[in-house]
C-alpha cells in the first residue's frame, strides 16, 4: 500500500436539504483529500455539516453535488468496507456483546468468514474479554464504546468513520478509551475520519485536522498536526496550536473538554 496515495478525494461537495419548501445548505462546495492510513479529524461548531460528511461517505446521504471518491471510484458500501463508530455506540440491545461485535462482519461476509483469532485479539486489546455474553444494558459507557470499536475493526475496514464517538463518555473514561483506540489503530492503520467539536480531542487524535466553518460547512483550513497521538508534549506548542484552532473557529461553540 502506498501511503502517499489519496484514498478519499472529495471535490466540490455540496449537500442541501429541502424541508417545507425551504432549501438549507449543509455543506457548501468543500474539497478534501485524505491519504491512506491517515486519521483526519474534522472539527467545527454544531450544525456545520460534519455529521453530514460522514453520512455522505457512508452513503446514508446519496443526494449531493460534486464528487466523492474512494480509491478513485465513487463511494459504494457494497464494494467498500466501511466501519462506523457512532456517538451512541450503535449496539443492538437484545444482542450480546459477541453478537454485536460480529454483526457488521456477519452481514458483509457471512458468519463462516469471521476471523476468530483477530476477534480474540481485539477482546484482549480492548479489555472486554469476559464480557462476550453480556447484553449492552449491563455494560458501562466505556465498555459499550470499546465493543463498538471492536465491531468496527473486526470488519477490517478500508475506511473508518467516527461521528463524535467519545462525546458521551465522562472525561476519565474518554481519555482511557481514546488511548485504547489509538493502540488498536496504530497496529492496523485504517484510514479514519473523526468528526468532533472538541479541540483537545482533535489535537490528540487527528494526524490531519480539517477546520469547518459555521453552517453551511466550508473548509477554513487544513493543518498537519505535530502533536498527533502524543500523551505528553511541550505545553507551549500545544497552547499555540490550540489558540490557532480557536482563532480559526472564532469561538463557534467549539471547546476543550
Amino acid at each position: 500500500m502506498n501511503l502517499d496515495e489519496n484514498m478519499i478525494e472529495i471535490k466540490n461537495l455540496k449537500v442541501h436539504y429541502k424541508e417545507g419548501g425551504k432549501e438549507t445548505v449543509a455543506i457548501d462546495e468543500i474539497d478534501l483529500n485524505i491519504k491512506k492510513g491517515e486519521i483526519c479529524a474534522v472539527i467545527g461548531p454544531s450544525g456545520c455539516g460534519k455529521s453530514t460528511l460522514v453520512k455522505v461517505l457512508s452513503e446514508i446521504i446519496k443526494d449531493y453535488q460534486g464528487n466523492v471518491l474512494m480509491d478513485g471510484k465513487k463511494v459504494d458500501p457494497k464494494e467498500n468496507r466501511i466501519g462506523l463508530i457512532p456517538q451512541n455506540y450503535g449496539l443492538v440491545k437484545w444482542k450480546t456483546v459477541e453478537e454485536n461485535i460480529f454483526l457488521s462482519t456477519k452481514i458483509k461476509d457471512g458468519k463462516k468468514h469471521i476471523d476468530g483469532v483477530f476477534y480474540e485479539r481485539l477482546l484482549n486489546k480492548l479489555h472486554i474479554k469476559g464480557l462476550e455474553k453480556r447484553y449492552p444494558n449491563h455494560l458501562s459507557g466505556g465498555q459499550k464504546q470499546r465493543v463498538s470499536i471492536a465491531r468496527a475493526f473486526l470488519l477490517k475496514p478500508n475506511l473508518l468513520l467516527m461521528d463524535e464517538s467519545f462525546s458521551a463518555l465522562d472525561p476519565m473514561t474518554r481519555e482511557a478509551v481514546q488511548k485504547l483506540f489509538l493502540e488498536v489503530w496504530k497496529e492496523y492503520k485504517v484510514t479514519t475520519i473523526l468528526v468532533t467539536h472538541d479541540i483537545r480531542e482533535a489535537i490528540y487524535l487527528g494526524e490531519k485536522i480539517v477546520v469547518f466553518s459555521s453552517s453551511p460547512g466550508r473548509v477554513i483550513n487544513t493543518i498537519d498536526n505535530p502533536l498527533f497521538s502524543k500523551s505528553s508534549f511541550d505545553i507551549h506548542q500545544y497552547e499555540k496550536l490550540n489558540k490557532t484552532l480557536r482563532k480559526m473557529l472564532k469561538g463557534d461553540q467549539c471547546y476543550e473538554r
